[in-house]
């Protein structure tokens, strides 16, 4: 898109409202909204907002920060019923006063490792994401934890009562120019997927933004609450977002796929895979960036826990989907949708390039189901576990030298200590089960 094109189109569908986004160190999408007479001023890079107010930016002294357009992101915003006119959107990279790019904006840093992945002779990193999510009733304002349906994996209506919800979430992403390619009812009761086609890495991040906002918002006219807490109900499945990745070489093949590999897979495949692995630990802070994220990080609901892989193995934490050719990829199955994505895939890329660049063998893959065995068997086998909660994620992370290149030690050190104060007031709150445990008791 170029400023001419967009004033035109903006004037053509009679737009009235631009939304200026960009996203914070949390993953929270913000935004500053201009009306069209504005539009011009701010596709020129012009429009200035509060830094120092938005989680992880600068301090109160250096708080102007200007917001830089991306024209190739401009999108008629049409699932927003307005009765004034068309509202759009513009996703931005945050620039500095002295008019360079923010180095701790996450879209900067995802572009960073992009370049990295350049110069050592790829051309993209494609990545395609399955992000899960919860639909609750609610009553006036207030969330109740009490699931849209009953239903279950794959059903139909009406066990599945939130079909309707679904499908409109697909007609309104589909208006929007997303490619869907199934959405299906999750094991969990009131529990959806829907999964949209692959993209650059980038854009998919863009694109996940918009989703996340566009589920939320059509689920509010549902009269429901979609939410993608990694587990908001105790004792069934949580949500998680497998994210499947590949490279392709400056030809545009898929850089992981080798005909003659007995598995299909290449080298630069395996070596990614190594890389991935013995970065895991390390990157869970940031691929699982909350407290609650690892309730859902447990043996018994087909979430990964353990460090290895396999072409056929749904307990692994990465698995080789059979597709090959163009559709040669990984799937790395820990991820949630509570990650700021433009993070989370700058620490998976940088791990994999990582791998290449240490030439990192993996281990060989796991078919038995590591749910089954035991502690000695898995140490046997010289299988790791990932974290347990967010305080062992974040020691992991300190200690990671990759995560401190890759996301810039700057952010990564807001990052930590918003990390650290999110543990505290967690660990140091008085829960239900406590109360239940032991008030009587002693």
């Amino acid at each position: 898109m170029t400023k001419k094109e967009i004033l035109k189109q903006a004037e053509e569908f009679n737009v009235h409202y631009i939304r200026l986004m960009f996203t914070d160190i949390d993953g929270i999408l913000k935004n500053v909204e201009i009306p069209r007479s504005g539009l011009e001023e701010a596709l020129d890079g012009e429009v200035m907002f509060d830094g120092s107010s938005i989680q992880g930016f600068v301090r109160i002294q250096e708080a102007d920060m200007y917001l830089q357009p991306d024209l190739d992101t401009w999108l008629l915003l049409t699932y927003e019923d307005t009765s004034y006119g068309t509202v759009a959107r513009l996703i931005c990279d945050v620039y500095t006063m002295d008019r360079k790019p923010f180095e701790e904006d996450p879209r900067y840093i995802l572009k960073k490792n992009l370049k990295k992945m350049e110069a050592m002779g790829f051309s993209k990193f494609h990545l395609g994401v399955e992000p899960e999510f919860f639909l609750f009733q609610t009553e006036g304002e207030d969330i109740l934890l009490e699931p849209s349906d009953d239903g279950g994996y794959f059903d139909l209506a009406p066990v599945d009562q939130s079909e309707d919800c679904r499908r409109d979430i697909v007609l309104e992403l589909e208006n929007l120019g997303f490619m869907i390619e199934a959405a299906h009812h999750e094991v969990a009761e009131g529990q959806s997927e829907i999964n949209f086609r692959f993209a650059n890495a980038l854009e998919a991040a863009d694109n996940l933004q918009q989703f996340k906002l566009v589920v939320k918002n059509v689920a509010r006219r549902h009269g429901l609450h979609a939410t993608f807490m990694a587990k908001p109900v105790f004792g069934i499945n949580g949500s998680g977002m497998h994210t499947n990745c590949s490279l392709s070489d400056k030809e545009g093949n898929n850089a992981f796929y080798d005909e003659k590999d007995p598995m299909g897979l290449s080298e630069v495949c395996r070596q990614f895979i190594g890389g991935v692995l013995a970065n895991a630990a390390g990157f869970t802070a940031i691929t699982n960036p909350t407290v609650n994220s690892y309730k859902r990080i447990v043996p018994g609901y087909e979430a990964p826990v353990y460090l290895s892989w396999s072409d056929a193995n749904r307990s692994a934490l990465i698995r080789i989907p059979a597709k090959r050719g163009k559709a040669t990829r990984i799937e790395l199955r820990s991820v949630d949708a509570t990650a700021n994505p433009y993070l989370a895939f700058s620490a998976i890329l940088a791990s994999g390039l990582s791998g290449m660049e240490q030439g990192i063998t993996p281990p060989e893959p796991m078919y038995a189901n590591l749910y089954a065995m035991n502690k000695e068997e898995r140490e046997a086998n010289g299988i790791e576990t990932l974290p347990e909660n967010l305080k062992e994620a974040l020691y992991a992370l300190k200690k990671n030298k990759l995560m401190s290149e890759a996301i810039g030690k700057p952010l990564l050190s807001k990052y930590m200590e918003l990390k650290y104060q999110e543990w505290d007031e967690y660990r140091t709150q008085v829960t239900e089960w406590e109360l239940d445990k032991y008030l009587r008791k002693f």
